[in-house]
């Protein structure tokens, strides 16, 4: 019996073909930027490749910490509040650099000034370090918003070579554009100088043959990043007082009566000398697991 072949439509086949190229087409076409939802409080400035254009991702989750939350760091507090109230009241503002030990409260600083003013227009855009070199984008971008935002950046710290470094010192002060009044640049740090230190730095006023003619110039382009900003706040390790308040801020924060926060100090102590920190992280660590297990 002969073998009956189905008769191909030939417009079907041409339909059939066309999609596949268009499919092909829109996978090389680069994803259209997202409508960025200007009522949202905080951003991340995110990207979907490489070389695609950023955008502004909003942030649905924010931390709940207020200012009041943050003890044994007043100076500190009193200098970040004024300073970003001047710049929501459109005085003028400084960018700030907070530099010093790990733990002492200066991120949740800068979230606690976002949660006290963004009911009057701040707003906090978090950019990674990798980002930095996006900086000119996100000013352009933000050129007609009238909201006031910081821009955000944590843990900052660049090695040799870095482009982001180069970015951050023009967005700061120097470049040929006029600086935005709505814009601050909010960075925390565990280093001064955002810089490695070296002892060849000053090594080099030793001449050799091919030592560098004008070491005092290298050392001067390593901090004038770091000077750029016009406030600096500067942390230091708590003491044990310090670290004691700080825990028995937070387990009344998880509910945790008088005599459970007394009965709680020997065991706070132990959880500092074993994690090698009186910080107020480690004491907020140490308050959940405390208050967790206490029920």
């Amino acid at each position: 019996m002969p073998t009956i072949v189905p008769e191909m439509n030939p417009i079907s086949d041409l339909i059939a073909r066309a999609e596949a190229v268009l499919a092909r087409v829109e996978a090389l076409l680069p994803n259209p930027t997202p409508v960025t939802d200007w009522n949202a409080k905080a951003f991340r400035w995110r990207k979907r490749g490489t070389d695609a254009r950023g955008y502004l991702h909003p942030v649905a989750h924010l931390p709940k910490i207020s200012l009041s939350d943050l003890h044994n760091i007043e100076p500190q507090k009193e200098a970040i509040e004024q300073n970003t109230e001047q710049f929501v009241n459109r005085r003028p503002a400084n960018n700030v650099l907070l530099t010093g030990a790990r733990g002492t409260g200066k991120s949740s600083l800068i979230k606690g000034c976002l949660n006290r003013f963004s009911e009057r227009g701040l707003r906090l855009i978090e950019v990674d370090k990798d980002d930095l070199a996006d900086l000119p984008d996100i000013i352009e971008l933000l050129a007609e918003r009238p909201e006031r935002f910081i821009v955000f950046c944590d843990d900052l710290s660049f090695e040799e070579g870095e482009r982001g470094y180069k970015a951050l010192k023009v967005a700061l002060d120097g470049g040929v554009t006029e600086q935005s009044d709505h814009i601050l640049i909010y960075a925390t740090s565990n280093r001064r100088h955002l810089m490695p230190e070296r002892l060849s730095d000053n090594s080099t006023y030793v001449h050799t043959d091919d030592g560098d003619l004008h070491p005092g110039e290298t050392v001067e382009e390593k901090i004038s990043l770091s000077e750029r900003f016009g406030l600096w706040l500067s942390f230091y390790p708590f003491k044990q007082d310090d670290y004691l308040d700080i825990v028995a801020h937070w387990l009344g924060h998880f509910g945790c009566n008088n005599a459970a926060i007394e009965a709680a100090r020997p065991d706070a102590l132990r959880w500092a000398l074993q994690r090698g920190s009186r910080s107020g992280r480690v004491a907020w660590q140490f308050a959940k697991d405390y208050a967790g297990r206490a029920g």
